[in-house]
């Protein structure tokens, strides 16, 4: 050592402790044995790890209150910790550690809530209010006028698996962006498929949202991106977004639906109005399979 110099010290990294409140498509993977991650994306409202497993993608929103609560989420209060994108991470044993954060649910959210029973003639009332709604909203979809946007409206509407699966394949990755167009829109009709069929008891339509499902998550993780993939899989369960789940909740007459829809609108974008297609071509096919209001599907089959 030079005479006149200070020992250099080497600093332990210190991790700091912190609890968040956790989706319950993450209990899974946070409950299984530690798995490596890395960071896909980092934003000052979010950071997205994605841990590769071998049956599916598996990609896990770390957000601040302000950012969109996602499906695939743990919900934190306070700032992001300094990551990049590539830096290392580490999920499971109960916990999710990246930079300098360790992080351990404290409580738990349901991303696929049952809406409870339904008339169907609200959801057919529903539906020209929304159409209504989107159409004057100066946020437009990513796909307005694709060809297979109208084909999957059309196979909904008619419970054509070969309409529907074709345009779902054309679909699946569509579009630039973390979150593909066409993902968005699929990711919208599935959830709406799912929840509004079961709460109005149109079983067809939650047959059909089952092969589509398993149409768009075939693969998915190599026809888009791993974010997507992710978020398509969470779809195909009924699982979606906070402001998603609101403007289902608005179509049952659980809540008021134009704020509702205003909020998702304003997503990303065209994300939100990609999700508003979707789930209005969900909703149409939901009342034309329920036998509902005649020309009900035309605000979904065939506007854009």
């Amino acid at each position: 050592m030079t005479v006149g110099t200070r020992p250099r010290i080497r600093r332990a990294r210190v991790r700091t402790d912190a609890t968040g409140a956790a989706s319950t498509a993450l209990r899974r993977m946070l409950e299984s044995p530690r798995r490596p991650a890395r960071v896909l994306a980092a934003f000052p409202t979010g950071i997205y790890l994605e841990v590769r497993t071998e049956l599916e993608p598996h990609v896990i929103a770390v957000v601040t209150g302000d950012a969109t609560r996602l499906p695939n989420a743990m919900v934190v209060a306070g700032s992001m910790p300094q990551v990049t994108v590539g830096d290392e991470a580490c999920v499971g044993d109960g916990s999710i550690e990246v930079g300098r954060l360790s992080l351990r649910p404290h409580r738990w959210w349901d991303p696929a809530p049952p809406l409870g029973p339904v008339d169907p003639a609200r959801l057919a009332a529903s539906l020209p209010v929304m159409a209504g709604l989107c159409g004057r909203s100066a946020r437009r979809p990513g796909l307005e006028g694709n060809g297979a946007a109208g084909l999957l409206a059309e196979g909904c509407a008619q419970a054509s698996l070969v309409k529907g699966v074709t345009a779902a394949e054309q679909l699946v990755g569509l579009g630039p962006g973390l979150t593909p167009s066409g993902d968005d829109m699929l990711a919208g009709t599935l959830v709406a498929l799912r929840h509004l069929g079961a709460a109005a008891g149109v079983e067809r339509a939650v047959w059909l949202a089952d092969w589509l499902a398993a149409a768009v998550t075939f693969d998915a993780r190599g026809r888009t991106t791993p974010i997507s993939a992710t978020l398509l899989h969470c779809a195909a369960r009924g699982e979606a977004s906070g402001e998603v789940l609101a403007v289902l909740r608005g179509l049952a007459g659980r809540q008021a639906l134009e704020p509702a829809l205003h909020r998702l609108l304003r997503l990303g974008h065209t994300s939100g109005a990609d999700l508003a297609w979707g789930l209005r071509i969900g909703l149409a096919a939901v009342v034309d399979l329920g036998g509902g209001s005649e020309g009900g599907s035309e605000g979904g089959a065939r506007e854009h």
